[in-house]
C-alpha cells in the first residue's frame, strides 16, 4: 500500500475481487511484506470502500493462505519458510505431473485456438520477462500462464489448488530474487516451448519442460538461501 495520497480508486463492481486481487498484488510484490499486520478498517480507508468488501476479501486471501488472522487484531501477511517452500514445490510437482501423466496416458486434447492464442500470448510475456529480468511482470504472467494453462484440462479443483500453491511459493522466493543485482536470464523462461509442446499434443515433452521448470526453481531458489532458514 502507497504510502501518502489519497484513497486508491477501485472499481465497484465486485469489489471483494477487486479488493483481494489488488491486496494479492501488493503481496506478491512485496509491498505488504511478510508479517505485516493491518486491519480491515486500514485497508478499507485505503481503497475508500466499506469495512464489508475488504473483510470478506481478506477472509479470502486467508482461505488461499496469503493472511493470517489475528484474534481481536485483525491480519498479518504469513511468512513463508525455506521448509514451507520445499514442501509446496513438492505438492506442485506431484499433482503437475500426476496431470500430465494422465494426460499422456488419454493423449493431450486439441486446445481450440482462441485458448491455444490466449495461452501462447502468456507464456511470451513470461518468457520475455524472465529473459529481461522484470521479475514483478514476471510474476504475475508466470502465475495467469501457468493458470490458463492447468484450466484447459478441464479440472477446476486441480486449477485452483495449482494456482494457491503457485502463488504462495513466489511469495517466498521473491524476496530472495530481488537481492540480486541482476535477473536477466536467471528465472526459467521456456514458456514458449511448453506452449508449442502442448499444441502440438506431445504430452512427453510437456511433462520434461513442466519437470524443467520446477527443478530450476527449486534448485535456484534453495541457492539463494541459506540451508538454515
Amino acid at each position: 500500500m502507497a504510502e501518502g495520497g489519497g484513497p486508491r480508486q477501485v472499481r465497484r463492481s465486485s469489489l471483494r475481487q477487486q479488493i483481494a486481487d489488488a491486496l494479492r498484488d501488493e503481496v506478491l510484490t512485496g509491498r505488504l511484506q511478510a508479517g505485516r499486520h493491518f486491519t480491515v478498517k486500514e485497508i478499507a480507508d485505503t481503497y475508500g470502500v466499506s469495512a464489508t468488501p475488504v473483510r470478506e476479501a481478506l477472509v479470502d486471501l486467508a482461505a488461499q493462505g496469503l493472511l493470517e488472522v489475528e484474534q481481536h487484531r485483525g491480519f498479518q501477511v504469513r511468512r513463508f519458510t525455506a521448509t514451507d517452500f520445499r514442501s509446496l514445490t513438492e505438492a506442485r510437482v506431484l499433482v503437475g505431473e500426476a496431470g500430465f501423466r494422465q494426460l499422456a496416458e488419454r493423449g493431450l486434447a486439441e486446445l481450440p485456438a482462441d485458448a491455444l492464442a490466449s495461452v501462447r500470448r502468456r507464456a511470451e510475456a513470461a518468457a520475455r520477462a524472465a529473459r529481461t529480468g522484470m521479475l514483478d511482470v514476471l510474476i504475475g504472467c508466470d502465475l495467469r500462464f501457468w493458470r490458463e494453462l492447468a484450466a484447459t484440462n478441464g479440472n477446476p479443483h486441480i486449477c485452483d489448488f495449482l494456482d494457491r500453491v503457485r502463488t504462495q511459493a513466489w511469495i517466498y522466493a521473491a524476496p530472495h530474487l530481488r537481492a540480486l543485482e541482476d535477473l536477466a536470464g536467471v528465472c526459467w523462461s521456456g514458456h514458449v516451448a511448453l506452449v508449442e509442446a502442448v499444441a502440438a499434443r506431445d504430452a512427453e515433452a510437456a511433462l520434461g519442460l513442466t519437470r524443467e521448470y520446477d527443478e530450476h526453481t527449486r534448485s535456484l531458489i534453495e541457492r539463494l538461501v541459506p540451508a538454515r532458514s
